[in-house]
């Protein structure tokens, strides 16, 4: 099989179908007139300005996207995974290490490549934070905390990637011709461990936390955890606006031991019952076991992908089609399998955006059933208007791109609910 073509035709045809669909997004984003069933939910101006934020940000995704794909091109054509894992073969030599050292030249591997990526991504995050954001009136990042950010995410990759990598290519070469199940169980414990870390170790080192002060806001979140049976521990507040104007609640947590977030951006922006019904949404989610099935379909894909590449990983030819001639290295075949399983992936995004949508409409749905759906439509016609998202979307982008249903259709839904 010709891998290297089809994965070049394959990410060009992608290319020109998201293409297609931002310039249909761009499109409703060029309207400045406001539809009439916005005009219950927001001003002209303010519906302008959503707009213009919209526009603007498309027009970077365009750009951005575009020299990223000619980027990624040029690298497949003209053999930088090759020369770049020669190159960390030379760092073994220079550092007297054996040559069969597969483990450490994997290390120096994706070192040199997630350097050169991030010198090359660093203009672009850059300008989208000091530059647009800023346009638009969210950013609130420093550039000192810009720096430290990217020194963090640096030293979590190092402390957490170095022992990871490793132990995937051990288990590898161990595991045998079902190396896949016991690697499965690896990144299925490695995946649990990280959800369980990233909330109370890595997570404050980026943000602060504080538990939300007693009064009426805790005393009627308490009641509400009580009331839907919500297993809730603490409450926090983080200094979401030390970095952006964005705003956002969540919860985390295993079994009887769930944790609620609160941006406090968010306190500012909205009143206690709409605080209350936005949290009686991220219930919802809780209550109809969303976070359990995505997680389990999450592992069927999962298991199947690394199935899948147990009967690729000798393939001399998947190897020789990107320029790997002499030698099949572990980390190698697995990003080259990634490529040409991308197809299957696309699709299965595609289904795991629908789903998304389907379990936001649920979690509205039960918010409303709670009593809060008019506070729950209020808040998050608040969250729309004060983050700028765009309210009229073309339909066959968002079917595609969206994790979340567009505003006004889970306005409809919310009402829809309230006559059930």
């Amino acid at each position: 099989m010709p891998f290297f073509s089809f994965y070049f035709v394959f990410t060009n045809v992608v290319y020109v179908i998201e293409k297609y669909l931002d310039w249909r997004q761009y499109l409703k984003l060029k309207i400045r007139k406001l539809p009439h069933d916005c005009k219950e939910y927001v001003e002209e101006e303010e519906f302008k300005k959503i707009q213009y934020y919209g526009e603007d940000k498309m027009k970077y995704n365009f750009v951005h996207s575009t020299f990223d794909h000619i980027l990624h091109l040029v690298q497949l054509q003209y053999g930088l995974l090759p020369y770049v894992w020669k190159l960390a073969g030379l760092g073994l030599a220079y550092f007297n290490l054996s040559p069969d050292s597969e483990i450490v030249q994997t290390l120096f591997f994706l070192g040199i490549y997630s350097v050169l990526n991030s010198i090359l991504s660093l203009p672009w995050s850059t300008y989208y934070t000091f530059v647009l954001e800023e346009k638009h009136g969210f950013n609130k990042t420093t550039l000192r905390t810009f720096i430290l950010d990217i020194i963090k995410s640096y030293a979590i990759g190092i402390v957490l990637g170095v022992p990871f990598i490793s132990l995937f290519i051990s288990i590898i070469k161990w595991g045998g011709q079902n190396f896949y199940l016991y690697v499965w169980a690896f990144l299925c414990v490695f995946q649990l461990f990280i959800i369980t870390i990233y909330p109370t170790w890595i997570q404050p080192l980026f943000n602060k936390f504080t538990p939300l002060e007693d009064g009426e806001l805790k005393t009627e979140i308490e009641k509400l955890a009580q009331r839907t049976e919500f297993p809730l521990t603490k409450i926090y507040v983080v200094d979401g606006s030390t970095r952006s104007s964005h705003s956002n609640a969540y919860f985390y947590g295993f079994f009887k031991n769930k944790r609620i977030v609160l941006f406090d951006t968010l306190l500012k922006q909205m009143n206690r019952d709409e605080i209350l019904a936005i949290l009686g949404h991220e219930i919802g989610h809780y209550k109809k076991n969303h976070i359990l099935i995505t997680l389990g379909i999450v592992q069927i894909q999962l298991f199947a992908m690394l199935f899948l590449y147990g009967n690729m990983i000798n393939n001399s030819e998947l190897y020789r089609s990107f320029g790997f001639y002499d030698s099949k290295p572990t980390i190698i075949g697995f990003l080259l399998f990634n490529m040409v399983y991308s197809p299957v992936e696309h699709v299965l995004g595609f289904c795991m955006n629908y789903l998304s949508r389907k379990n936001e409409f649920e979690a509205d749905t039960y918010a409303s059933k709670l009593g809060y759906p008019n506070q729950l439509k209020s808040g998050l016609i608040k969250i729309h208007k004060e983050n700028k998202s765009t309210l009229v979307p073309d339909p066959l982008y968002c079917t595609y791109h969206y994790t979340h249903p567009p505003l006004m259709e889970r306005l409809k839904g919310i009402e829809k609910s309230k006559n059930e």
